[in-house]
């Protein structure tokens, strides 16, 4: 495909060093390309959150599309463990190397490509829209959420969303996600009475009661399955006194689950049962019990229709491969978008996203250019 090389704009966004919530230049890389192309480009700032919103054609015209994606990665890690810069992009045998090469810089990059191509030869009766955020990465308050509340406040529309996370588990092409689980994080803090371990009827031990505890939790089945989600999980990922003497019984204990739930749950649901269980646990063993939830996000579903036939027809046309409908992997900020329209994910293989050495074939590049264009051709015509 000729037009704006999205190979070479992805180069230039990976030497932007752009660890969240840091920009280092990456979205006026973007602003420069897509400015000058005819977008109309607005800095959505916020929160110390660096974040670009981006039109091409009228507000209110009749059929928007949208985009949404970051440009902030994740740390390197111990520079001393890559064999290449970790921002230098460089490329040996047809592989780009850096840091955001997948996730997802090159998606950022193949779509505004592929817009750009687009808007030049194209007189289509719509909008093209860009949300791209600095904050996927971190806390995640200030990045997609203030691009959707500065829309709701400025009459600003998509009809529809494109999410350019990476989501081939192994070849290009074979997985698009139309929702995902929830996710959620419980904190357990449990205190009961020190004492000398020579001792113990004369202290009140918290560990026995928080390995109950983690137990039950672990231990129990929250469902199996629903028609487009595979079983939530509990993963129990830290138990902790902070204790270093074995003669010593600890007055507190700490522990914490992560929880991905399917949509038989809300995270309010679950966050009852959670609290039910820890109040069992504290009248159990006559210990103190304080929780603290956070969640992240609600499971989602964009139900198999127009918009997955869409993106599943031209990455079918443009790759061979026949995608799966998938809900599965972590959260993204389509959870965020599923409030606004109908959001979809496609992308490229994320197997090396956040490991050393991150890397994409330069080719897988230009075919999701060829990808995402045929999606604004289908979706205009």
């Amino acid at each position: 495909m000729s037009g704006l090389d999205p190979a070479e704009l992805t180069a230039k966004l990976v030497r932007c060093a752009s660890v969240t919530p840091i920009n280092d230049g990456a979205l006026e890389v973007l602003e420069e390309v897509l400015g000058t192309a005819g977008f109309d480009c607005t800095r959505v700032d916020r929160g110390g959150v660096c974040n670009l919103f981006a039109r091409w054609g009228k507000k209110g015209n009749h059929k928007s599309f949208g985009f949404n994606g970051h440009t902030d990665v994740v740390p390197i890690g111990d520079e001393a463990d890559w064999s290449v810069l970790p921002f230098g992009a460089e490329v040996k045998d047809g592989i780009m190397y850096g840091r955001g090469t997948t996730d997802m810089k090159s998606g950022v990059a193949a779509f505004v490509a592929a817009a750009v191509d687009f808007v030049g030869d194209t007189l289509a009766d719509g909008s093209i829209v860009l949300a791209i955020t600095g904050d996927e990465e971190g806390d995640a308050v200030d990045g997609t959420t203030a691009l959707l509340d500065y829309m709701a406040e400025n009459g600003e529309r998509m009809d529809v969303c494109l999410v350019g996370e990476p989501t081939c588990p192994e070849t290009m092409g074979d997985m698009i996600k139309i929702g995902r689980r929830g996710s959620m994080n419980a904190h357990f803090k449990v205190t009961g009475k020190q004492g000398h371990a020579a001792y113990p009827h004369r202290a009140n031990n918290p560990l026995p009661a928080m390995m109950r505890l983690m137990d039950r939790l672990a231990s129990h089945e929250l469902d199996q399955g629903s028609d487009h989600f595979d079983p939530s999980t509990l993963a129990v990922v830290t138990v902790d006194t902070g204790n270093k003497a074995t003669n010593v019984i600890p007055a507190q204990c700490r522990g914490a689950v992560n929880i991905r739930f399917n949509d038989h749950h809300s995270g309010d649901g679950l966050s009852d049962w959670l609290r039910s269980e820890a109040d069992k646990i504290a009248a159990e063993f006559g210990v103190q019990v304080d929780v603290q939830i956070k969640i992240s996000g609600e499971s989602f579903i964009t139900p198999p229709g127009a918009l997955s036939d869409l993106i599943s027809g031209a990455v079918e046309a443009e790759t061979g491969v026949k995608p799966e409908l998938s809900t599965t992997g972590g959260t993204s900020d389509a959870r965020f978008v599923k409030a606004h329209c109908p959001v979809v994910e496609f992308g490229l293989v994320g197997q090396s996203m956040h490991q050393v050495d991150e890397h994409v074939r330069v080719e897988h590049i230009h075919q999701l250019k060829s990808i995402y264009a045929r999606v604004l051709r289908d979706y205009f015509t």
